[in-house]
């Protein structure tokens, strides 16, 4: 906070809500070192899944620099299979990672311990990548085992980065300041995750701009060097997670807290989740209550947990969409006429829309829309998400089917350029970006905003798990991502999508209401040492539980 600022010790009374502006706070310069770490990591991640799609489907060239760079020669069906698996497996692994963070380790440990797991991989592909291990066959089991090996770690890494870089910011209450120009405005956490949760993402997709030079790379030189720059970028990152430790603020594991929320949902099926408050046990069953280890507040996090994990049940249809960026839309872009530039450079089109977005959004629509006094709360940003990839896959079939009835080859383009220029191809990746904004973000932000305190990685993982729900979608169309049938399967996802967008916003539109409400269901310094001294308390009866029930055995 600018010295020439200062804060009012009293919360916004509802005047204040009605008449001063809301705004975020300023972004903590241990999240900033955060960023920094996932740049690393995004920019490893994307630089070298940038060129797989090639490595995969073209055979290796006569010589480089390449008209078309390949190594594995296995067609199109083999290489949207294998991206789409790797999408799969990065998904499916944050799910470990979380539970090996909530539940032992902490977040930091856990990424630290998966980074080290990453460079292993990183390794495997870059040996086996090199032009003796393609002429001696060992390129395909080797980059098949570095596929498990960095799908595994990055899903470690994933599922608690972004909880980590919020956490850095520790206010969870809403207070009002006075700028220095004497304005009385209100700081939130919403807008302030809200812009954390932007540069978070502004970091991830300037990382992502690996893929300009890998693809070059891999073009000129051939795809070892295209998988080298990632892994050399990698190490500082890990150096930069171990000599930052003294700056981040770390919160520690807590063991207990699966077992809390399988005990408390077991509960609910019998007496509902109000009825598991240990306010309303100790009044109407006090036998239960005596054994309930929770307070309310967890309970309240339990059910805003609960309700965002049916937001995030919409998302499979949206991550199938993003997905096409990855695979199919790089094999639309081969039998287009590209000149000399990678047919898979066109990807960075992607991040340069959201890097422009991002701050667009950030620091004009958003600031205007909370001006005017209606805040664009996060249904409504979700929404307008899904219907922005809607038309980036409606785009992208009327451009397939313009590729099809264009000269000389036709539908029959395996392997061959029809006359039209890749420039066309363009809109698709700029509005699956501008999507990104609304919908990929504000995921972030809302699984973090409703996840309960020890549970945040956890989550996060939930909300990243949806990608795995896309990746099967994706394994079922496979048979049909092939020409001429490639227009038909944009259509048929731009309008399942569509009609998920119209569906999610009358399902969940209502929340955006109490949203600000519910963010706000944190407990005080009190409550929370209360709390952790229950932990305590019921851990250390369990423990004297157990002891004694071994002495028994003993003397018997």
């Amino acid at each position: 906070m600018p010295l020439n600022e200062k804060l009012d010790p009293a919360a916004p009374t509802q005047e204040d809500w009605a008449t001063l502006r809301e705004v975020p706070d300023n972004v903590p310069k241990a999240a900033f070192l955060i960023i920094l770490v996932e740049f690393c990591e995004r920019f490893t991640y994307y630089g070298l899944s940038g060129p797989f799609q090639n490595y995969i489907q073209q055979p290796p060239p006569p010589s480089y620099p390449a008209e078309m760079p390949g190594a594995l020669g296995r067609g199109q069906q083999t290489a949207t299979a294998l991206t789409t698996f790797f999408q799969f497996w990065c998904y499916c692994s944050p799910i470990i990672g979380a539970i090996i963070a909530d539940q032992y380790l902490g977040k930091y440990k856990t990424i630290l311990l998966f980074s080290c797991v990453y460079l292993v991989g990183l390794i495997i592909l870059v040996t086996t990548s090199i032009p003796p291990a393609i002429d001696s066959g060992a390129a395909f089991p080797g980059f098949i085992v570095s596929l498990i090996v960095i799908g595994f770690a990055t899903g470690g890494i994933k599922s608690n980065v972004s909880p980590l870089v919020a956490e850095q910011y520790p206010v969870n209450q809403p207070f009002v300041r006075t700028t220095s120009t004497g304005e009385r405005v209100i700081v939130t956490p919403q807008a302030t995750y809200q812009r954390i949760f932007n540069m978070f993402y502004l970091g991830i997709n300037c990382g992502s701009l690996a893929s300009i030079a890998t693809t070059l790379l891999e073009k000129n030189v051939g795809f070892w060097a295209a998988y080298l720059l990632p892994t050399c970028v990698f190490i500082p990152g890990i150096i930069l997670v171990v000599l930052g430790k003294r700056f981040y603020i770390i919160t520690a594991p807590r063991g207990s807290i699966f077992v809390e929320v399988w005990h408390a949902l077991r509960l609910s099926f019998k007496y509902g989740l109000e009825g598991c408050k240990p306010s309303v046990l100790r009044k109407n069953h006090p036998e239960v209550a005596a054994k309930a280890t929770w307070d309310d507040t967890f309970i309240d996090e339990l059910r805003r947990t609960l309700r965002a994990c049916l937001v995030f049940c919409w998302y499979p249809i949206y991550w199938l969409c993003y997905s096409q960026m990855t695979n199919n839309l790089v094999s639309l872009v081969a039998t287009t006429q590209t000149g000399n530039v990678p047919n898979d450079i066109m990807q960075c089109i992607n991040p340069l829309t959201l890097i422009i977005c991002i701050l667009l959004a950030d620091r004009v629509l958003y600031p205007f829309l909370r001006k005017i006094g209606h805040p664009m709360r996060p249904m409504a940003r979700i929404t307008c998400g899904f219907v922005f990839a809607s038309l980036g896959m409606a785009y992208t079939a009327g451009i397939q089917h313009y590729v099809y009835i264009s000269p000389p080859y036709y539908e029959d383009v395996t392997g061959r350029k029809n006359n039209v220029s890749a420039a066309l191809v363009i809109p698709s990746y700029v509005l699956i970006g501008i999507s990104e904004v609304f919908a990929s973000i504000t995921g972030l932000e809302y699984a973090f905003k409703k996840a309960p305190e020890k549970m945040k990685s956890l989550v996060m993982a939930m909300y990243l798990f949806t990608n795995c729900f896309a990746a099967i979608l994706a394994f079922s169309l496979v048979s049909v991502a092939v020409n001429p049938k490639l227009q038909w399967m944009y259509a048929g996802i731009s309008i399942a999508m569509f009609v998920c967008a119209i569906l999610f916003y009358v399902c969940h539109g209502h929340n955006d209401k109490t949203d600000a409400e519910e963010d706000n269901m944190v407990r005080d310094l009190d409550e929370k040492a209360a709390y952790e001294e229950n932990q305590v308390l019921h851990h250390a009866a369990v423990l004297q539980d157990v002891v004694e029930a071994d002495g028994i055995a003993e003397r018997r």
